[in-house]
């Protein structure tokens, strides 16, 4: 069997070549003949400069139809797809590049100069340029190449993507997902959402996200539907699109300002048969507020970059709040104590899952691999939650305090390092707080070296220089010390608790 996940999506573009496949918010059309020539010409030309399968393609653009076209011509070409996100800063890229040693690199011209220089660098001599209308060498480059390319066959381990996410105690970890890992999942959820042609799905997310690259594009490939693409969120274009859609993905922050509009109506929402949410837990307060606004229960489902979609509320059945819904076919998830032991319904342990969705493994790093999964199979999520009697999984807490801002993960070790060296400072500690449009925001504890010695604004200009805005604390707290348990570890929830309040006014 070919596992390439494009060989899945071609039957629909062969079928629906003059019927649109997506539509910009300034009413530029794109049929699926459009993107199946422009991603065979993006393929062909990255195989002829010498770019060969298996190699990696890292890709910082603004989203675009022509990005969407990049990221498919990848799939055909048997390359890897690495996405960027755009706030991605000068030390956070070079680590990136060099890590995952790329045959090529693809930028916006804007960045051009610096990007070039991060490429140089880490042994990168192939560097194309692809802005947000669609111009740049890559489609300069590509646009004498034939519009026909023969999708290479892959296998079900072959790399389709490469994403980054990191831990808890050190550099961001290479995730490798494959053309199996995404094809499985996608047709899971195909299924599971009752996706079809006739669906037009409101595109709003970031494409270099798994919920909006391979989610949601996935869904739509897979079942010929269509899209109105939008290149980020915004609450008004969002009311404007919707009567003409029938399916809408986003994480809760989107909800929220849907709600925050007055024009948000249940007539709004007549031909939308499903709202779904997740990247980030949905408050009970928004389900509600959106259900007595609407008349729509908001599907939540629950993933991760390394597992892609676990679970999800079912489409047609209870919708339970403050739950992430049953497990999808075909994934298994279990919870366990801290031994291993599996714990009965209603139990609160750690999240494990098993299934043709969890990725394959961390880049270069088998013993990083070896120790997150056990030894029958399942990967250990660092979540914590519980089962119900009607196999609801609920998630309660995050085993290793990753904070969920805007639908983002921020990882507090990666921060702190970066704070921790800053001159002035002793030590520090970062968590989320709540925040009423983020869901979660950033806040760091500073320990100074002296009282007085930095300040909350210089700290916040230093992270703005060199780490992505998301990552950016919103306030600093300073503290003559950080409380510790008996085994000497900071005590986030303490943290946690004392500063949950500090960004209500």
């Amino acid at each position: 069997m070919d596992f390439n996940l494009y060989s899945h999506f071609w039957p629909q573009f062969e079928q629906r070549a003059d019927e649109e496949l997506l539509s910009t918010e300034t009413g530029v059309v794109f049929l699926y003949r459009d993107l199946d020539a422009m991603s065979a010409r993006f393929a062909r030309f990255l195989r002829e400069v010498g770019i060969a399968t298996g190699d990696r393609v890292s890709v910082q653009v603004e989203k675009s139809p022509q990005c969407l076209a990049l990221y498919l011509a990848c799939l055909r070409a048997g390359l890897v797809f690495h996405p960027l996100n755009m706030g991605y800063k000068k030390n956070e890229l070079e680590y990136f590049l060099n890590d995952a040693e790329p045959a090529a690199v693809i930028c916006d011209a804007a960045n051009e100069s610096e990007m070039r220089k991060i490429a140089n660098s880490a042994g990168v001599s192939q560097l194309f340029t692809l802005n947000a209308d669609g111009s740049g060498s890559l489609t300069a480059g590509s646009g004498k190449t034939a519009a026909r390319f023969d999708t290479v066959r892959r296998d079900r381990d072959d790399l389709a993507a490469l994403l980054y996410s990191s831990g808890t105690t050190g550099l961001p970890k290479g995730i490798m997902l494959s053309h199996s890992n995404l094809l499985r999942n996608t047709e899971a959820l195909v299924n599971a959402w009752g996706f079809s042609s006739d669906d037009r799905l409101l595109h709003a997310l970031p494409i270099f996200h798994v919920h909006g690259l391979f989610v949601a594009i996935g869904c739509v490939l897979l079942s010929g539907a269509s899209m109105r693409w939008l290149a980020s969120y915004n609450a008004k274009k969002a009311v404007e699109f919707l009567p003409e859609c029938t399916v809408m993905m986003g994480v809760p922050t989107y909800y929220t300002r849907l709600l925050a509009e007055k024009s948000f109506t249940a007539d709004i929402a007549r031909n939308v048969r499903v709202f779904i949410s997740g990247s980030a837990p949905l408050l009970r307060e928004t389900f509600f507020e959106f259900e007595s606004r609407t008349g729509h229960r908001i599907l939540e489902r629950y993933g991760m970059t390394e597992t892609n979609m676990n679970t999800s509320n079912p489409l047609s059945g209870e919708r339970k709040p403050g739950t992430v819904g049953p497990q999808l076919p075909g994934v298994e998830v279990r919870i366990t104590d801290d031994d291993g032991g599996i714990l009965p319904p209603g139990e609160i342990g750690n999240i494990q899952v098993r299934g043709p969705n969890v990725f394959v493994g961390y880049w270069k790093l088998p013993e990083k691999t070896a120790e997150d999964f056990t030894t029958d199979g399942f990967f250990r999520t660092g979540d914590n939650g519980f089962v119900d009697e009607d196999g609801y999984v609920s998630i309660v807490g995050r085993a290793r305090d990753m904070v969920i801002s805007g639908g983002l993960n921020v990882y507090p070790k990666e921060i702190e390092l970066f704070i921790d060296d800053l001159p002035g400072v002793r030590e520090s500690a970062v968590i989320g707080v709540p925040h009423a449009d983020f869901g979660e925001a950033v806040v760091a504890v500073v320990v100074p070296e002296n009282v007085g010695e930095v300040s909350e604004s210089a700290i916040i200009a230093a992270c703005k220089a060199e780490l992505a805005d998301f990552k950016v604390p919103k306030r600093v707290v300073f503290v003559d010390q950080l409380p510790r348990n008996t085994m000497s570890k900071v005590q986030k929830n303490v943290l946690r608790e004392t500063y949950r309040n500090l960004l209500d006014t």
